[in-house]
């Protein structure tokens, strides 16, 4: 693994192919790290059009930084300034963004306010940002230490329940081609909020993989088969 700074925090990070192959940015979701995209990333990075894959910690996973209790720590906003600035890091001026629930709304965060930074954006089983009625009550604290921090839960969580209205507004400012990837019937996240999120995006394609919410880990060759072809049609010839 190595690090860069970003945003003034420390990311851990996973890359895989080529340096001087198109980039692709993996985001996890919430609780996992970029560790669980390996088997996706290992494949777009030896595939037919080889790509430099980054599958970073978000700040509170994995080995970046824990914040804790400041305040706005763990904003979805601010996860997304940290990608922007992940990116300038690692010299990906312009990446394809690959996003998976949390890492989904990092990545159409990222979509709508950096455009210039975003080629083309794959949301794996996304729910829309809308107000969760009943709201999701306060998880209890659990009785060894996660893998993350838990501050970035309540918080997510918060965020979650009554989240920004401009983050629906926006969703047209996204003129990128969007792939939204759906998980099916068994996913924990309703999917008539996937198909929404999809319908909000101009011109985005909804397809269900099923598989649960997991679909990249359920169903990898599935996701790929959508995936891949999506990714290699917008590759620039080397």
């Amino acid at each position: 693994m190595d690090t860069v700074k970003a945003n003034g925090i420390t990311l851990a990070y996973r890359a895989w192919g080529p340096q001087d192959a198109p980039p692709v940015l993996l985001l996890h979701c919430r609780g996992a790290d970029g560790a669980d995209w390996a088997r996706i990333a290992g494949r777009l990075a030896a595939g037919t059009r080889p790509r430099r894959v980054y599958a970073p910690d978000l700040r509170g996973h994995g080995r970046s930084d824990r914040l804790g209790e400041v305040p706005g720590a763990y904003a979805y906003e601010a996860m997304r300034d940290d990608m922007l600035g992940f990116l300038a890091a690692v010299g990906a001026e312009r990446a394809d963004v690959v996003g998976h629930s949390l890492g989904g709304a990092v990545a159409y965060l990222l979509a709508q306010d950096a455009p210039d930074a975003v080629r083309r954006l794959v949301l794996e089983d996304v729910p829309a940002p809308l107000p969760l009625d009943p709201p999701r009550p306060p998880a209890p604290a659990p009785d060894v230490d996660p893998p993350f921090d838990w501050a970035m839960l309540r918080a997510t969580d918060a965020q979650r329940n009554a989240p920004d209205p401009l983050w629906w507004d926006h969703m047209g400012r996204i003129a990128i081609p969007t792939l939204v990837v759906a998980g099916g019937p068994t996913s924990l996240i309703p999917q008539g909020e996937v198909a929404a999120l999809a319908s909000r995006i101009p011109g985005a394609r909804l397809v269900t993989v099923g598989g649960g919410h997991l679909v990249h880990e359920a169903r990898p060759e599935e996701f790929l088969a959508v995936v891949e072809p999506f990714l290699e049609a917008f590759v620039s010839p080397s």
